[in-house]
């Protein structure tokens, strides 16, 4: 169509510059004869049906052959113009209009003027305009096909070839090459796209083993990091085996005392109650044995509405259960009414007690000016605050959405150069062979698997270090009583 559209705007100048030349053509040759005819009175006439008229100075009209019709208007202004003037001349008018002609005669002011039959007006302009227009448009014919059939077979049909190819190529064909056909041009935006695939298909081969490396590597790291994770679980289990071997044997000594005291007592009330005291500490043994037996069991996620006191409780005895935790004061406070969390109660203690180990250590290798102190706090805590989420408005980045478990002591503190490594895998300020460096690592990954996270936090005054455990609250949904 544009092939088209071109050819025929330039065989529309064509047409106008033909016109525009038959035209002056006709003025010349037409107006030429007419003047001689006109100094001939005698003469034969060029064309049958000429009207002639003599006019005066006086702007008079005298036929001057047989008896012409009246002149029109337009023949009286061509006269009194050719006057004016002083010489020929000759008016077209339209194709259906006669031709007008006037000259002036001698220096008398006499003119001769002529008025051409419209029939003679149509013969001597309409066929030659026709005759060029037939040749324009069978110009336009001729030349927008062989443009069309040329521009298809040379440009058009070689881009449809390579359109094809890019198309193939999108749904996953492989080995696919163009056809370079056509101009020099089209050959080589051809060759180009043939090595552009075959680059492509070398990349797409390379980023697919790329692809299953990455997945195998994921694989073993995700065996990886279940054994690191049962070791850092039985590591702790060891550390912690190590101070109840010794708390344990205590109770165990005044249950059989007791149990002894009972069996000389003659008196029964008196017997009853020492076996009472024995059954509490009997009690108290199995309590922290359960504790660590739960404790060394592989993780499970299971995730469940629970409150977080006693969570925090039970880590706390197991976590002071050991001999390195006496002479240390610990704090507990907890806010009240504190929503529950969603969480594992498993992956939350094991967190916190790395939490309260550490703090043990810290507080144990501590300066000997200060009491050995820590502070277990809970809070509620604005969970999900992320700077540019369009998805949590303003008000609700404000409302508390979790609970917040503060582990705090007054040991060494962290100092500002390692506060970044702290969550590092295999990180530890630990003297060697005392740590892993896995803790807080994993203890890191498994809160932001419960949908929370542990993080360095600014510590309360009057201790040095502070972590905070923070959980998903569960709120209480609607009028249904659901939880969300």
């Amino acid at each position: 169509m544009s092939l088209v559209l071109v050819m025929g705007l330039a065989t529309a100048v064509l047409i106008a510059v033909f016109a525009y030349h038959q035209e002056s053509t006709l003025r010349r040759t037409l107006g030429r004869g007419l003047l001689a005819e006109a100094r001939a009175p005698g003469a034969t006439a060029i064309f049958p049906g000429t009207e002639w008229w003599w006019v005066d100075r006086g702007g008079v009209f005298r036929p001057r052959n047989g008896r012409p019709n009246a002149p029109d208007e337009a023949l009286v202004r061509l006269a009194r113009e050719a006057r004016s003037l002083g010489k020929p001349l000759l008016r077209p008018g339209g194709l259906t209009e006669p031709i007008r002609f006037a000259a002036p005669m001698g220096g008398d002011g006499a003119m001769a003027v002529a008025r051409l039959p419209a029939e003679v007006s149509a013969s001597l302009r309409a066929i030659p305009l026709m005759v060029v227009a037939t040749l324009a448009f069978g110009n336009l014919a001729i030349f927008s096909a062989f443009g069309a059939l040329l521009l298809r077979r040379r440009v058009v049909r070689p881009l449809q070839l390579l359109a094809e190819g890019a198309r193939n190529i999108t749904v996953g064909g492989r080995g696919l090459r163009v056809e370079a056909v056509g101009p020099t041009e089209t050959k080589a935006l051809a060759e180009a796209f043939n090595e552009m695939t075959d680059a492509l298909e070398g990349r797409t081969e390379a980023l697919t083993k790329a692809v299953v490396d990455l997945r195998e590597a994921n694989t073993e790291l995700r065996e990886a990091r279940v054994e690191l994770d049962r070791a850092e679980r039985l590591a702790a289990v060891g550390t912690l085996a190590a101070g109840v071997a010794h708390e344990v044997g205590n109770p165990m000594g005044a249950l059989l005392t007791f149990i002894e005291l009972a069996a000389r007592e003659p008196d029964g009330e008196i017997a009853q109650t020492h076996l009472t005291r024995a059954r509490g500490e009997g009690e108290r043994v199995r309590r922290i044995l359960r504790q660590l037996l739960d404790f060394s069991r592989p993780p499970r996620v299971v995730a469940a509405d629970l409150e977080l006191g006693p969570v925090v409780e039970d880590a706390r005895e197991l976590a002071l259960a050991q001999g390195k935790g006496r002479g240390v004061r610990v704090e507990v406070r907890e806010a009240p009414n504190l929503p529950m969390v969603r969480g594992d109660e498993g992956i939350i203690m094991q967190i916190l007690l790395n939490l309260l180990l550490n703090a043990l250590d810290a507080v144990v290798e501590g300066s000997a000016d200060q009491q050995p102190s820590l502070l277990v706090e809970t809070r509620p805590c604005v969970l999900h605050r992320r700077p540019g989420d369009e998805s949590i408005t303003a008000a609700l980045r404000s409302v508390p959405d979790g609970v917040a478990c503060i582990v705090a002591d007054n040991g060494g503190g962290v100092p500002e150069d390692l506060a970044e490594k702290v969550f590092d895998p295999f990180f530890t300020t630990k003297d060697p062979g005392e740590g892993t460096g896995l803790g807080l690592a994993n203890a890191a990954r498994l809160a932001q698997e419960l949908g929370g996270n542990l993080a360095l936090v600014e510590p309360p005054d009057g201790y040095c270090t502070a972590f905070a455990l923070r959980l998903p609250a569960v709120r209480e949904a609607t009028e249904t009583g659901t939880r969300r």
